[in-house]
Order: C-alpha cells, then structure tokens, then sequence
C-alpha cells in the first residue's frame, strides 16, 4: 500500500533555533525552515535525500533511543570532528566504550563500531562505522 510512498520521519525539540543551528552548523546538514510564528518547523534533508522533519514541542521529553545514525566511512575521525565542533559523545553503563566513547565490535549483527551523542534537547543520536 505505502511500497512506493516518500514517507519521512519526524522529531519533537524543546527550541527550533538551537536545532537549526546544531543540525545546519554542527552537523552540516542541510536545513529549512518552513511555516511562521507558532506553525515555525524545520526540514533536515539527509545526504541520501531523505528528509526528516523537526517540530517544536512545548512539553518535549528527549528520545531515549537513537532517532538518527549517521553511517561513516571513519568512527575516529568523525568523533574528533564532532569533540572539535564542541559535541560530547555519552557513556552508557554496560557497554565498554573507549576513552573517545567508542564502542567497538558489538557483536556479529551491529557495527564495527558506533558512538553517541545528544542534540541540544536531549534527542540520541550516533554516527557509526559498519562492518
């Protein structure tokens, strides 16, 4: 029924302007805000097209799971780009990160390696190196 549909997914924060600032300048994508006043909203297009919409959210509650992994070619090298652009990478207990916050090898079925970080509301996200 959807097998051809351009579905998109979408996300709640507590600021739009801090959104559009980490996820245009810290992060590099590509943003537009669409709508006035209260109807203000915030369009992510990712590297593969896809979109994903952002929305303010009075009451927001940050995602406790990752809303979006960024696939990279080197973990390493995008974990000191995002420490240099002042992104701090979380430590979950019962995972064996390094002293960067990378969890290497995570088994047969995950990545080679995968790290975390938050936006400025809280919502998870990761950039992650496949097998």
């Amino acid at each position: 029924m959807f097998g051809q549909s351009q579905a998109f997914s979408g996300f709640s924060v507590d600021d739009l302007d801090q959104a559009r600032r980490f996820y245009g300048e810290t992060l590099g994508l590509q943003t537009e805000e669409v709508g006035q006043g209260d109807m203000r909203m915030l369009t992510l297009t990712l590297g593969s097209g896809a979109k994903v919409f952002v929305y303010p959210k009075e009451n927001h509650t940050p995602a406790s799971f990752t809303i979006l992994n960024f696939p990279v070619e080197d973990i390493d090298d995008a974990v000191t780009k995002l420490q240099d652009r002042g992104v701090t990478l979380e430590r979950y207990s019962g995972f064996d990160q390094d002293d960067k916050g990378v969890l290497r090898n995570a088994g047969d079925d995950g990545p080679k390696a995968i790290a975390w970080f938050t936006d400025p509301a809280g919502n998870v996200l990761s950039v992650l190196q496949e097998n």
